[in-house]
């Protein structure tokens, strides 16, 4: 049976970077933080709420840590085109490695399927932001259920994952 010399690598930014530089936690972390309290922040100013302080108080560290929840299952989403395995002697799997799996590694502009892809990762992670966010972490807040909803979609627009985009050719 012939061997095809097809090198598969996991490597989808930022995971990847945190990973091979765990230095990278202590500006990734902070970074993320601060963006949250900001998006929260800048939301609650633009919704006229009066207790801004006492609101971001109740609710930061939960968006922050649930963000990163819904970030690591986006990115599991991404992994999974890396995971689904077909034989990379068969049309299928030439075809998946070459749309799927390569691209979406490496560089997802290089396929239409794979920024479909990556852009179903990004949804995803956005939608669970929005869900986390206005099932769990504002119920501490005294906002009604408009302002909630208004303030989770606010947080999962401006804090989607949008670096999933980001080819990681470029860093290799």
């Amino acid at each position: 049976m012939k061997k095809n010399n097809i090198k598969l690598y996991n490597l989808i930014f930022p995971i990847w970077l945190l990973w091979l530089f765990p230095i990278t936690w202590l500006v990734v972390l902070p970074a993320n933080f601060l963006i949250d309290l900001m998006v929260v922040a800048v939301t609650l100013k633009y919704l006229k709420i009066q207790e801004i302080r006492q609101n971001m108080k109740a609710v930061i560290f939960s968006v922050w840590m649930f963000g990163f929840a819904a970030d690591f299952i986006g990115t599991a989403a991404m992994l999974l085109s890396n995971i689904i395995s077909f034989n990379y002697e068969t049309q299928l799997g030439k075809w998946w490695y070459t749309n799927i799996t390569n691209a979406v590694s490496y560089n997802p502009f290089e396929s239409i399927y794979a920024v479909l892809w990556v852009s179903g990762c990004v949804i995803l992670t956005a939608f669970l932001i929005y869900l986390f966010n206005y099932k769990y972490c504002l119920n501490k807040t005294n906002l009604d259920n408009t302002q909630k909803k208004k303030l989770a979609l606010s947080l999962a627009v401006f804090t989607a994952p949008y670096l999933f985009y980001i080819p990681t050719v470029w860093f290799f």
